[in-house]
Parts: C-alpha cells; sequence; structure tokens
C-alpha cells in the first residue's frame, strides 16, 4: 500500500471512526468499541479498493477524482434527491434560487444532441442582439461548441457584468454571429396574460426567491388590467419542478386568510417545522383554479396541497409527480455542498404525497397543446384541453373546490 493510501486510509477512519463515536455516545462501552470496529473495517476496506483502482485500472486515476466519487456515490445512494455537490454546481443552484445572475440571458437545452437557445429573455442582451428561439450555439468567444457539452456552454456565456462575448449560431443552415455585453439578468418565474376581459392567467416556471413577490405584482397588473378587480384567476404549474420550499408556503400564503400551508417531520430539530397562513387574500376571494400535471412537482405540490385542502383552489389536470421530500443544501469546504434529504412534507389535511401526487379536484390527461410562451410571448389555448376547462368552468361559476380539512 503506497504512503499516500495510508494517509488516505488514516484520514478516513477517522472521520468514520468519528462519525461512529458521535453517534454512539449513549450506547455501551462493549457496543460502542464494536461500532468502532466495523467502521475501521470499512475504512480499510475503502482504501483497500481505492489502492487496487489506483494500481490495475486500464488508465491513471487521480486521488481527488477517485475521493469526489466515492463522495457522490455515497450521498446519492441515499435516495434520488440527495447529492455532492462540486463548487460549479452548488454556484448554479444557488443562481437558480436567486432569480438573478450575470450572462447574456437565454434559457438553452439539448435538442438531439445539440445546444440550442430555448428562449431568449425578453429585453436581455440576447434578445436585443436578434437571438431567437431555436438557433443552435455553434460557437462562443471562436470556440466550437462540443455536442452534448451543455454545463461548460453556459459557463462560458456567463461572466462579469460589462465583459463582451461572442455567439456564433447557426440558422437555417446560416451561421450568425453576435456580439453583446454581459449585464445581471433578472430570471423571471412569473409570466402573466389576460384570457378574457376579466379573467386573468398567471405561470409559475419555478419557485425561486423572488417568485412570491413576481406573482404578487403580476395578479395586481392583471387586476388592473381587468379594471380594478378579477372575475377569476388561473394559475398555472405545470411542468414546475418546484424550487424554493419558503416560496412555495409564500405563494400559498397570498391567496390563503389562515390555517396551515404544510408540515414537516425529520430527525432534526431545524428538519421539524410547521408553516401557517396569515390574513390577506390578494384575489380578494375570487374564484381561483390551479392547472396541475405529472410534471408539478415539490414546491409545486405544496402549494397544490395546501390550496385544495382548504377549499381555495380547484385542482385541474392530471396527478402531480409525488414528491413529498424536503432537501437542504448543506455548504461544504472549498465552494462545495451536498444536498441531502432531510424532511418528509405533509399536507395540511396530513397527507404524505411522496410516491404519490396530488389527485386533481377534476382529472384531465396532460394535452399536446401545454402553452409554449417562447414562440410568440402569448398563450394559445385553443389546443389545451386543460386551460379550456379552467377557463369555462370559471365563466359559469363551477369552481366547487375542496372541503377543508
Amino acid at each position: 500500500m503506497s504512503l499516500k493510501t495510508r494517509v488516505i486510509l488514516v484520514v478516513v477512519i477517522g472521520t468514520v471512526m468519528g462519525f461512529g463515536l458521535s453517534f454512539g455516545g449513549a450506547m455501551m462501552t462493549k457496543a460502542r468499541s464494536g461500532s468502532e470496529d466495523r467502521a475501521a473495517d470499512e475504512a480499510r476496506l475503502f482504501a483497500e479498493v481505492m489502492e487496487r483502482v489506483k494500481r490495475d485500472y486500464i488508465e491513471p486515476v487521480d486521488d481527488a477524482v477517485l475521493i469526489d466519487n466515492a463522495i457522490r456515490g455515497m450521498v446519492g445512494d441515499l435516495d434520488p434527491h440527495s447529492e455532492f455537490l462540486d463548487a460549479d454546481e452548488y454556484r448554479d443552484i444557488r443562481i437558480s434560487t436567486a432569480g438573478s445572475y450575470t450572462g447574456i440571458g437565454i434559457e438553452v437545452g439539448e435538442v438531439d444532441g445539440k445546444v440550442c437557445v430555448i428562449s431568449p429573455m425578453a429585453g436581455s442582451p440576447a434578445a436585443r442582439a436578434g437571438v431567437h428561439s431555436g438557433d443552435e450555439i455553434v460557437a462562443i468567444d471562436g470556440v466550437t461548441i462540443k455536442p452534448g457539452d451543455l454545463r461548460k456552454t453556459i459557463e462560458h456565456m456567463r461572466g462579469r457584468a460589462g465583459s463582451q462575448v461572442t455567439l456564433t449560431v447557426s440558422r437555417d443552415g446560416e451561421n450568425i454571429v453576435y456580439q453583446m455585453r454581459r449585464e445581471i439578468v433578472r430570471v423571471a418565474s412569473v409570466y402573466r396574460q389576460m384570457l378574457t376581459p376579466t379573467y386573468g392567467y398567471a405561470r409559475v416556471n419555478q419557485f425561486s426567491d423572488t417568485t412570491a413577490r413576481e406573482l404578487a405584482r403580476a395578479i395586481g397588473d392583471l387586476q388592473k388590467d381587468a379594471g380594478g378587480t378579477l372575475d377569476g384567476l388561473v394559475l398555472d404549474l405545470r411542468n414546475n419542478p418546484g424550487g424554493v420550499l419558503d416560496a412555495a408556503v409564500d405563494v400559498s400564503d397570498l391567496f390563503l386568510d389562515t390555517g396551515v400551508i404544510v408540515t414537516a417531520e425529520g430527525r432534526t430539530t431545524e428538519s421539524r417545522f410547521r408553516r401557517s397562513a396569515h390574513r390577506g387574500d390578494v384575489l380578494d376571494g375570487a374564484p381561483l383554479i390551479l392547472l396541475v400535471n405529472e410534471g408539478s412537482a415539490s414546491a409545486s405540490e405544496i402549494v397544490a396541497g395546501a390550496l385544495q385542502d382548504h377549499g381555495r383552489a380547484l385542482v385541474v389536470g392530471a396527478t402531480t409527480f409525488g414528491k413529498g421530500l424536503v432537501q437542504t443544501v448543506v455548504p461544504l469546504s472549498r465552494g462545495r455542498a451536498i444536498k441531502l434529504t432531510t424532511s418528509r412534507y405533509f399536507t395540511p389535511s396530513g397527507d404524505s404525497i411522496n410516491g404519490k401526487g396530488i389527485t386533481p379536484d377534476v382529472y384531465i390527461d396532460d394535452t399536446p397543446g401545454y402553452p409554449d410562451l417562447s414562440l410568440n410571448g402569448t398563450v394559445d389555448s385553443r389546443n389545451d384541453v386543460q386551460l379550456v376547462t379552467a377557463l369555462e368552468r370559471l365563466q359559469h361559476n363551477k369552481v366547487m373546490q375542496s372541503k377543508a380539512p
């Protein structure tokens, strides 16, 4: 066994034994000693495997890579939602929840192995330059983009505010070069539109730190457009994967005057909590319909469960994803972190939706007409059966809400 591996072994044994000692303080001395022996055996096994990989694997592998992979495996095997985050991944999570970042303001994704523009954000440097939805990004600052390298593409587009970036895109077989300067881009998580002169529509794409304020402002704008008050609102949470739990609580609180919004149970004091509503309904009691589907998860399900259980909203659509677990992001050294499942949450009625989801009051299977706001900035409801049904129910006062718990 090499000296370096023996040093790693000592560190691992010390760490594992430390955990064993901390959790075994209330145990008998004999049991604690046995636990320490098992921990030492496991640490020796870890170092033995690491040494064999370093010696026999077909290509050389750095110690740091092996340790990183071991940590990822340890955390990632706990459940599908827990994971180790390196510095870049942790930074991305902070950006996604903060509601702003420095860049050029485009949403990108992988389409058939190509990095493509999903949508330029309104008013962003990319939108002002003329970047279109569907453009394939082929180079950044003259460096060719590798197929499937989405993370590096995003990293290259971000940078210091005021710095210049050159974006080369392919559109209809022609390469187009755009030069623009990076800015602080506000990521809007809420979209609004009037469906009729008196009925409004608001969509929440994800739950960030700014979502509740954005939604309250959007509803205020809709009320102005309607002449002061709305006759009803459709709140669309379809394909919303979730986000910040407190944002979901605050969004629910916008429509509730009283009552529990969500409770959570975990092993630590911090993971056990109850959140309740405060007086004040932003809609002043106007009817509310919530749209959900199998892509509505986590924070979306907290909102759906709270508004459904309290009889404040009629839930229309398909059964939600069923993620009733809370993750806490725990910072570590050198800018890294772990995202760890720490709680199981419950709706006001006491139900855990994990693995089950929220059952809609009116079931309508997901439809191909799910609104695509990136094409023309407006919702075309003609082929969207769920949205059409929601609007018809509002107009004909068919909003028979669930009973409060």
